[in-house]
């Protein structure tokens, strides 16, 4: 009886305290419905961008050597975490500073939020919030470091490649990436790009470019003056790595709408999707032609050059530029390997023709087929190209260069032939390989 009294009282008073405790909890005012909406579309995309780091990993690992895939996916897993620390440490303030001379500026160390009332400004963007603003640009300044890390695979010392990495994330692509997703000089002029064709793809491939010449070819790739390939271990993997980055590009391209807009939204998935149909297709085509049997590891890249091709215009191309950009777009990524490939650039996955060339095709293809297609605009899209690639190529220079006279850059010429597994991580992805006495061999 007396326990039942003393739960009876227990209600009553929370049953007076709720009313008060509510009043005072309430916000003054919540979100409306078209934020929410395009807020957790945003959301959405930003999770789909993620996931292409998983493609990126597996695409890499496949591409290359089985003795150097624990390696690969390292460097894979460490890239996104360097990217999102670095970019909430300074880089989302570097690419966005608000007022700046349109060249360089600089908010503030950390992540200074919008506050209203001492919360969070809901008001801070119509489509959506600061924080899914900067986790969304968060996911995208890590793929630039990971473009890098295929080019340069299966001989940069790993601690080298993470140094450049954190340096490469932390400040080139937010000083550069401001100059037109911030408000910068290049936006002023006109430049278009609508989801980073240059501003993630080139850049990255600026920096893969010179990764790989300053790098070296792998021992073994060139011999007597004649191409010796070094196939990838795994086919099936590689192409699980290109179906999931097709799919991480659906929030790559669409969220890049920046709202839940379903016209442009719609619109923007289907042009991506049609330009990487058409790569797959011209890939097939120009590989059948001049090697005479069509090549699965270049129609893969042709889907990938299709994607980075669009990316600059999606939002503004009908079916049938879609179509032609992406077309060319795959012919034009198996003539820049083999190209590469007789320079004696070593890039065991193709990244420099990928998001390198077919950037840059992607960029001046916005002055061709896009809405402001015309001289005018092909000169502004160009001059943005070559501005991005200038100062990109300088910078991933200067980097690599310091760090190969403090660090170094290459493994030993042990320590490659053995595999950087064992020699980074003392650590094998398949240790119940049954050619156990092949394990040293090049060839693996």
């Amino acid at each position: 009886m007396k326990s039942k009294l003393i739960i009876k009282l227990m209600l009553f008073l929370m049953a007076l305290a709720v009313p008060a405790f509510a009043e005072e909890a309430a916000p003054a005012a919540g979100p409306s419905l078209g934020l929410t909406i395009s807020n957790v579309w945003m959301m959405v995309a930003t999770f789909l961008v993620f996931i292409m780091h998983l493609g990126f990993a597996s695409l890499e690992a496949g591409l290359t050597r089985s003795k150097n895939t624990v390696n690969i996916l390292f460097k894979n897993t460490l890239i996104p975490a360097i990217g999102l620390l670095t970019y909430a440490w300074l880089g989302f303030s570097l690419m966005y500073p608000g007022e700046f001379n349109g060249i360089f500026g600089f908010a503030g160390f950390g992540l200074p939020f919008p506050t209203v009332a001492g919360a969070l400004d809901l008001a801070y963007n119509e489509g959506y919030t600061y924080w899914t603003d900067f986790l969304f640009q968060g996911m995208f300044a890590a793929t630039a470091a990971t473009i890098v890390s295929g080019a340069v695979a299966e001989r940069i010392k790993l601690n080298s490649f993470l140094v450049f990495s954190a340096i490469f994330v932390g400040l080139v692509y937010p000083i550069t990436g401001s100059w037109k997703w911030g408000g910068g000089w290049l936006d002023s002029m006109g430049f278009y790009d609508f989801a980073g064709s240059t501003l993630v793809h080139s850049v990255g491939g600026w920096g893969a470019l010179i990764g790989a010449i300053m790098l070296g070819a792998r021992k073994g790739k060139y011999v007597n003056g004649k191409i010796k390939p070094i196939p990838g271990h795994s086919m099936p993997l590689a192409t699980i790595g290109v179906f999931l980055l097709w799919l991480g590009w659906f929030g790559f391209n669409g969220g890049s709408v920046l709202s839940a807009d379903p016209a442009l939204v719609s619109l923007t998935l289907v042009t991506t999707c049609i330009a990487a149909a058409a790569g797959i297709v011209g890939a097939m085509i120009t590989t059948w032609i001049i090697s005479k049997k069509p090549d699965l590891s270049m129609v893969l890249n042709g889907c990938l050059a299709g994607l980075v091709g669009i990316t600059a215009g999606a939002d503004q191309m009908g079916l049938g530029s879609s179509f032609w950009i992406g077309l060319i777009a795959g012919g034009l990524v198996v003539v820049s390997v083999m190209a590469i490939d007789r320079l004696k650039i070593d890039d065991p996955v193709g990244a420099i023709s990928v998001h390198l060339v077919c950037g840059i095709w992607g960029t001046l293809a916005v002055g061709l087929f896009g809405a402001m297609a015309g001289l005018k605009q092909f000169g502004i899209q160009l001059l943005g190209a070559g501005a991005y690639g200038i100062t990109t190529a300088v910078a991933a220079t200067v980097i690599f260069s310091v760090v190969k006279a403090t660090m170094g850059l290459r493994v030993s010429e042990e320590e490659e032939v053995e595999g950087l597994d064992l020699g980074e991580h003392g650590l094998e992805a398949y240790p119940d390989l049954a050619l156990r006495p092949a394990a040293k061999s090049s060839a693996l």
